[in-house]
Parts: C-alpha cells; sequence; structure tokens
C-alpha cells in the first residue's frame, strides 16, 4: 500500500468515525475548502445533490442532530489516487437505531465514493455520494448462488 492510500484510507477512516460520533467539528476539518472555480459537494441516499462547503455541512449537522445511533462497516474498500486525486469506493454496511426510547435496530447497505484532493493541510474530502443498495429476496438468492 502507498503512502499516499494509506493516508486517504486513514482520512476516509475519520470522515466515518466524525459520522459515528456526531462529531461537526471533526467532519468540518475533513472536507476541503471550495475553490474559486469549483464548490465540494455531497449525495446523501436519497436526497438532491448538494454544492457548497456550507451547504454540505450543513446536513451533517442535520443528520447529526436527528441521528440517535450510527454504525458504519466498511467493505470492498478501493481506492486509486491519480496524482492529487483520490477516488476510494467502499461499501457502507450501517446499523442504525430507532427512534429515542425505542429498542429498534435497522441495517441498511449503500454504495459511496469519494473523492479526495491533496491540499496544503493533506487528503481532504471533495465529494460524497452514497447510493442505496435496495435488499429484497432476489438478493438472498444471489447469495445462495455465490456459494
Amino acid at each position: 500500500m502507498s503512502v499516499d492510500t494509506a493516508a486517504i484510507e486513514t482520512v476516509n477512516q475519520a470522515f466515518y468515525t466524525a459520522i459515528e460520533n456526531a462529531d461537526l467539528d471533526k467532519m468540518t476539518e475533513i472536507w476541503a475548502e471550495d475553490t474559486i472555480s469549483d464548490q465540494v459537494s455531497c449525495v446523501h441516499p436519497g436526497w438532491s445533490l448538494l454544492a457548497g462547503r456550507s451547504e454540505v455541512l450543513r446536513s451533517w449537522a442535520l443528520i447529526m442532530a436527528n441521528t440517535t445511533y450510527i454504525q458504519f462497516v466498511l467493505t470492498d474498500v478501493s481506492t486509486v489516487v491519480l496524482g492529487d486525486v483520490a477516488v476510494l469506493t467502499c461499501v457502507e454496511n450501517i446499523l442504525t437505531a430507532g427512534e429515542e426510547g425505542e429498542a429498534s435496530f435497522a441495517a441498511g447497505k449503500v454504495v459511496a465514493s469519494n473523492v479526495y484532493i491533496r491540499t496544503p493541510q493533506g487528503w481532504r474530502l471533495w465529494m460524497h455520494h452514497g447510493s442505496p443498495v435496495l435488499q429484497g429476496e432476489d438478493d438472498e438468492e444471489e447469495g445462495e448462488l455465490d456459494r
């Protein structure tokens, strides 16, 4: 594993830890600054495109404020470094809790693409795009065929 790949995967893990810990300060540190010619962007599963650092960070603040518990187990992590840009793809296996006071949990799966850029401060997140993976009876049958 290259030094860049290790650094990107470390920042990527910090991104998911910030979500789990509702740490908006850490989330703010992880996201890159907008440039004069372009803005960071984020697509949460089921949401429209968010553009601009303030809009993206506002969305994370809302998510963190309204999430009682969330845990990510990342699988199928793949990182490609292209100069000062890196693309990390992964599967987010997510466990969440129900509303406060409820003893229910829900699991879901999201395929994510995270684009990082090299900055003077190190690798920073430029774009996050999460797409839900629909699970149903067909997925269970496919899993059995793979065995």
